[in-house]
Order: structure tokens, then C-alpha cells, then sequence
């Protein structure tokens, strides 16, 4: 989706770096109804590589085609040759702007070009053997349930891992045995060898390993030493490299560098209380070790190092993190992200872990795939932000003008988008713009997949069309991720606040008017949720101050840099829903005016859910057990496909939790009553003496309101949509 739906033909003002122009897509995306599929190779311009599309100017006397992208003529051997234009439309991609091609001659015997998201690849699961007992307990119970929901055919492993790595054998029946291998060093080819080639069974159905499974995690034991929490050893480097060993096995078939194997994509699953502080990948124990910078830039390489060896074996590395030992999350974040997998953090091993073990183990995953971005001569690729990195030139076909901007994709998955920067090259003048993405993957079947997509956007000279088919949510998400990809560290997050605002200042003075006989400018009306976007995203957890640890942050920054467009918007502005009498629900602005004693309240900011009871309702003890029941359905129902899973925390108004919620919504109380009735038009159904209740409730603090920001940017703040 782009966020605009016409381009500017002035380049001075559709380059504008404040506002700017982009699109977000997601390229493993299931939608309905989906593309059209077609089993055979695509037809393809011989000049640029562009592929043919229902905008293509086809002569049907003798089938030539032209390529919107380059303008160059092509041949079709005859194919399109047809009597009318409406013949034409036999061909799906010369009828709809968006197709998946199935490349026959690769695909599995049996393959049917249906997306099938619950069917689960091979997994392993890595177990950190240095838990307290508490932390343990909640962990066998998700490990428990995790096994359960996996379907009988699919293929699970299981490691622990601690000074050494323990790899556990089914083969045993009922009895728990396990191979050890030291966890200091890299496994040996000798070590490996003995395990593949052994009578041990490491990988099995779920249907024959069940019971076995399950006495594995009951047999496990809290740690015994009284050694801290984070200076106890994890090999987590080396288990994950046992792993692989395990996964690529005797009889990998080696073709341009990448393992082609039978029975889809591995994943790997590591449950992790602590840092990797013992053998390859590691760092010391103390930050305050007079090399820790040195060692951990090192242990970072080898990360990604590894990383990037699993994606070559179609594998998923994803971490699930959980307890209060920081996990040194620069060390750990390399290898998910160059796997294709996700690093994330919990409070402990309970509910939302084990959601989380479950979705991660089911969201479909292709592997080896190929972004590849084209567009009209007009316009130019200036970033692109996503989970992946540039591809080398050798990695993919090229043609003699090719001027496609090319993504190699650590792995396709619907949870995902990228955010694409454009820019015009000069003044344009044609009366239409192309974009094309297409993006080449294996799917979990090892059928190759190539998703071709085409969009032709008008053009126009007028300022006020250009800023009305504006998509604010789209320019929101694609301005805050821009944002959020440089604030690397606490204090870039503080200039990138200031950056928002010098933001927001441009777009007014540029796209905006001055108010008569004043120094103020009023921001364009057509973009007037726009501003407050940017404001949620100011204050939230990914710039703002809210979130204690700089590891939390920097797993939200990277989980959002990554995320499909529907959780990057609610990370970046909250959605807020209060439940009225009745069971119904009423969807206001995330403002704290919310904050009515006699109400419940339901604040969904993506990777967190907040559900706040009023004080007058809870001391109700029949009526705050429905009003929480309801809300808590509303809660597991906004996030039921939702990856990651978020956390759900429930409290009452006064609580000490409560402050999670309090942070996150705009402090309107400070405003005027003219102001907060026209931005919160629920405030005229209270009586006066609730409107006195709830104006004394607010406790003061110097944040600004959203309208008192706009004016300390000698901004008028917008009328609301």
C-alpha cells in the first residue's frame, strides 16, 4: 500500500523529506481473495526484467508486448496473439494486478498452491538447563502445552543446554537419554558424525514421541549452584550449531550455495533465561570486563555469522527470552535477525511464552527469498527499510538495463513488511507512474513461488489533490519506521524526538498556511491525524522513556522496523476502547480522559494490551468480574493471529501497573474544555459531577498535552478528523 494514491508531478515538493513518498509492502502476505496462480514461468521484458502485467500495451496482431517499466518492446511468440483486447484477459496476468507463478518443474509431487499457515516445519527446541525453580515450573508447563498443539506429523527435537549440550534421543522409549557434547567449543565434524550416523533417533513425529517428550520436560531441574543468574555458563552458540549439524545431516544436496532438502523448513526455538556466556558466541559474565566491548563485538560476528549458515539451511533461529537476567540482547539479536527468526522478551515463562512458542512455531515461513523492486523512469529507490539486507549483484539474474532494487529476504512471512522510500528524479511528466514488486521464495512445500505485484498510480499538477489522497496511517508507519531506524541507542532516541518535531514543523510550512496577522501555521487539513501519529510515536515506548531497559527497547525497535503494516500502526499509536453498560464497546481517542472511574478501558499498543478498571467499578465486585471478562475476550480477540503474541495485563485505577497505562495516553486533562470536547466528544454524556470526579483524579506532571506540543512548534493544532 502507498501512502499516497496519486503522485506529485512537482519533484521539489513530492521529495520533500518530511513528508515524503513510499509504499508499504508485504510480500508474504495472505489475502483474500488471493492472486491468481499460474503454473508456468513468468514472461519477462528482455531489456529491464520487468515482468508482462494487465497495464501492458499488447498489439494482439502479433502478440508484442510493452514494458511499462522501460517502454521497450517484447515478443511473446505468438501467445498473445488474439482476436479482441477482451481475449486478452485469459491470461492472469494481463487481467489482475497481482499474481503468484508456481514453478512446476521444481515443485513437490502432490503440491497444491493453497497457503496452508498451521502446517509446521521440523523444530527444535533449545533448552536453557540454568533456571531457578520457578522459572522452571512455568516453562515445563508452556513446553508441556506447546508439544500438545503441535500437529502428530510434525518432527520435533529436543536440546538442552547449559556448560554442555545435551541432545536428546527417542529412541530410547520410555527411558530419558541424551547425547553430551561439550559446549566450550564448536562441535567437531567427528562429534556430529557420530550423532547423525548413529542408531540415536534426534528428529521424530510428534505422534511417536509424544509421551517421550513430555517425561524429557518433566525430568528437567532447576539449577543447583548458588551462582547468579547472569554469571551462569550458556552455550547457547554451540547448541544452536548441534542443531544445524543435526538438521543438515549426511545427505544434504549442495546447489548454488543453498541446501535443497525434502520436508520443508527447520525452525529453532530457544527458550533462554540468560546471556550466551560460555563457548563460541559468548561474552563475559560482567560488563565491567576490562575487554567486554572487544569480546562482545567478536561473539556479535560470530552470531551473525551462524545466522546467516542457518538461513543457507532453510532454518529459523527465533529467541524467546524470558525472566529478569538481562539476555545482552546485541549478542543474541544478530542470529534470529540473519536467520529470518525474531528475538523476543517476556516477563517469565508463562501465558504469553507459551502463545508465543506455538504462533512462532506455525506462522508459514519460505526461505531464499528475493525482494525485487522496479518502477517508472521517473522515479528512483532511495531506502528500504525490512528483514533483509541488499543483494549482491551474483545472487540473483540481472538483465542489460536492469535497474531493480534487490532485497535478499532472511525469510517470507506474513508478519511482515517492508517500507519502501521513493524519490522523482526530476519534474515529471507522463500522466502515470508504475511500480512493481515481485518477490521469489521457496515455500514450506520447496515449491518455488514467484509473487508478482503491479501498481500504476495517476499523476497530478494540484497540491490539494496530492495531500487529499494522502493514506495518513500509511505515511504515519512508513515516517515513524524512517525515524526509528536511527535511534540505535537511548540517546539517538532522544534526537530522533527532535527530529519529529522539526518533522512536523516542515510539513506545516511547506504543505501547510500561515494564519492571518500571526506567526503561527496551521498544519494541511487533509493530514490531520498525521501529527498525532507522530506525537504517540514521540512519547511511546520506541522513542519515548516509558520502557525501563534499553534491551526492551531495542527489541521493539527491531520487532517494528520488521512488522506488517496492522502491528507497526499499533505500535505506533495505541487504539483505545472503553466498555460501556450492556457489554457493548465505544472506541474513543488514546487520550487519559479515558480514565473514568465507573468505566474499563482496553489500550491495545501492539506488542502490549493494557485492561484498567475505574475504582467506582471495581469496588462493583459483580459488575468489574463481567466488565473484566468481556474486556479480556476483547483483548484475546484483537490479538488472536497477531505475532508477536502481546502481553495482556489487567489492574485497577491507583494500582501501581496502572502506570503502564497511564504513559502510554495523551494527557488531555491539561487542555481547555472547548478543546477536550471537540478531541473527546464522549465528555458531554457525563454529568457535571463526574466531570468534577475526573478532573480531580489527574495527578499533574510537566508532559505536554498533544495541543500544547503543536503550539511549542508555533503550530495550530489541526481540527480533529
Amino acid at each position: 500500500m502507498c501512502s499516497f494514491c496519486v503522485v506529485l508531478k512537482q519533484k521539489k515538493l513530492l521529495n520533500a523529506p518530511s513528508l515524503g513518498f513510499g509504499a508499504l509492502v508485504s510480500p508474504g502476505r495472505e489475502v483474500a481473495p488471493g492472486p491468481e496462480t499460474v503454473e508456468r514461468d513468468p514472461r519477462r521484458c528482455l531489456n529491464c526484467g520487468a515482468y508482462v502485467n494487465l497495464y501492458c500495451d499488447v498489439l494482439i496482431g502479433s502478440g508484442q508486448w510493452q514494458c511499462v517499466i522501460c517502454k521497450k518492446m517484447n515478443g511473446s511468440e505468438g501467445e498473445f496473439v488474439v482476436s479482441s483486447k477482451h481475449d486478452l484477459l485469459q491470461w492472469p496476468e494481463l487481467a489482475s494486478s497481482a499474481v503468484d507463478y508456481v514453478q512446476s518443474g521444481n515443485r513437490r509431487p502432490g503440491f497444491v498452491p493453497v497457503p496452508d499457515t498451521r502446517v509446521s516445519g521440523p523444530i527444535f527446541i533449545l533448552i536453557d538447563e540454568c533456571l531457578d525453580e520457578a522459572h522452571l515450573q512455568h516453562l515445563q508447563g508452556s513446553l508441556h502445552a506447546f508439544v500438545d498443539s503441535l500437529p502428530p506429523t510434525a518432527r520435533i527435537g529436543i536440546i538442552t543446554y547449559g556448560r554442555t549440550v545435551s541432545v536428546y534421543d527417542f529412541s530410547e522409549g520410555a527411558a530419558v537419554s541424551a547425547d553430551v557434547l561439550p559446549g566450550n567449543k564448536s562441535p567437531t565434524h567427528e562429534s556430529l558424525k557420530a550423532i547423525i550416523y548413529g542408531t540415536g533417533v534426534y528428529l521424530s513425529p510428534v505422534h511417536a514421541s509424544l509421551p517421550v517428550a513430555h517425561t524429557i520436560f518433566s525430568s528437567l531441574r532447576p539449577y543447583q549452584l548458588s551462582i547468579p543468574e547472569v554469571s551462569r555458563d550458556r552455550c547457547i552458540g554451540a547448541a544452536v550449531e548441534v542443531a544445524l549439524g543435526i538438521i543438515q545431516g549426511p545427505a544434504a544436496e549442495v546447489s548454488r550455495g543453498i541446501i535443497k532438502r525434502s520436508g520443508g523448513n527447520y525452525r529453532i526455538l530457544v527458550c533462554a533465561g540468560g546471556p550466551s556466556t560460555f563457548g563460541p558466541g559468548s561474552v563475559p559474565h560482567s560488563v565491567q570486563h576490562p575487554n567486554y566491548a572487544y569480546l562482545e563485538k567478536t561473539a556479535i560476528k560470530w552470531m551473525e555469522r551462524l545466522g546467516h549458515e542457518a538461513q543457507r539451511h532453510s532454518t529459523v533461529v527465533d529467541i524467546l527470552c524470558a525472566g529478569t537476567c538481562p539476555v545482552r540482547v546485541p549478542v543474541l539479536q544478530p542470529l534470529a535477525k540473519c536467520s529470518g527468526g525474531v528475538l523476543l522478551l517476556h516477563d517469565d515463562f508463562g501465558e504469553a511464552f507459551g502463545v508465543n512458542l506455538q504462533r512462532a512455531s506455525t506462522r508459514a515461513a519460505g526461505s531464499h527469498g528475493l525482494f525485487e523492486i522496479r518502477c517508472s523512469d521517473d522515479m528512483l529507490v532511495t531506502q528500504v527499510i525490512g528483514p533483509g539486507e541488499e543483494a549482491s549483484p551474483d545472487s540473483h539474474e540481472t538483465f542489460k538495463h536492469d535497474t531493480s532494487f534487490c532485497i535478499q529476504m532472511h525469510s517470507v512471512e506474513e508478519t511482515q513488511s517492508f517500507s519502501v522510500s521513493m524519490e522523482a528524479k526530476g519534474d515529471i511528466k507522463n500522466d502515470f507512474v508504475y511500480f512493481q514488486f515481485a518477490v521469489h521464495y521457496s515455500n514450506m512445500y520447496q515449491a518455488e513461488i514467484t509473487r508478482v505485484i503491479t501498481m500504476r498510480l495517476q499523476t497530478v499538477d494540484g497540491l490539494s489533490a496530492y495531500l487529499a489522497s494522502v493514506q495518513d496511517d500509511v505515511a504515519s508507519v512508513i515516517i515513524g519506521k524512517r525515524t526509528v531506524l536511527r535511534a540505535r541507542t537511548a540517546l539517538d532516541a532522544i534526537d530522533m524526538r527532535l527530529t519529529i518535531d522539526e518533522r512536523v514543523k516542515d510539513i506545516a510550512f511547506k504543505f501547510g498556511t500561515q494564519v492571518p496577522k500571526s506567526k503561527l501555521y496551521r498544519f494541511p487539513k487533509e493530514l490531520a491525524s498525521l501529527p498525532e501519529c507522530l506525537f504517540h510515536l514521540r512519547r511511546g515506548p520506541l522513542l519515548g522513556s516509558i520502557v525501563g531497559h534499553e534491551d526492551e527497547r531495542s527489541v521493539l525497535r527491531n520487532l517494528f522496523l520488521n512488522a506488517s503494516f496492522d502491528l507497526s500502526l499499533r505500535m505506533l499509536a495505541p487504539r483505545c476502547i472503553m466498555h460501556r453498560e450492556g457489554g457493548t464497546f465505544e472506541e474513543l481517542p488514546a487520550y487519559d480522559l479515558a480514565m473514568q472511574s465507573n468505566a474499563a478501558v482496553v489500550l491495545d499498543h501492539g506488542t502490549d494490551i493494557f485492561i484498567w478498571l475505574g475504582a467506582e467499578l471495581a469496588a462493583q465486585e459483580g459488575q468489574s468480574a463481567a466488565a473484566l471478562a468481556a474486556c479480556r475476550t476483547l483483548a484475546e480477540e484483537l490479538s488472536e493471529l497477531r505475532f508477536p503474541a502481546p502481553r495482556i495485563l489487567s489492574f485497577k485505577e491507583g494500582s501501581s501497573q496502572a502506570r503502564y497505562f497511564v504513559s502510554r495516553l495523551i494527557p488531555a486533562h491539561k487542555d481547555p474544555t472547548y478543546e477536550q470536547e471537540s478531541r473527546f466528544p464522549q465528555l458531554r454524556t457525563l454529568t457535571p459531577e463526574q466531570r468534577a470526579r475526573l478532573k480531580s483524579s489527574f495527578i499533574h506532571f510537566d508532559d505536554h498535552s498533544f495541543c500544547e506540543w503543536m503550539r511549542s512548534l508555533k503550530l495550530v493544532p489541526p481540527e480533529p478528523c
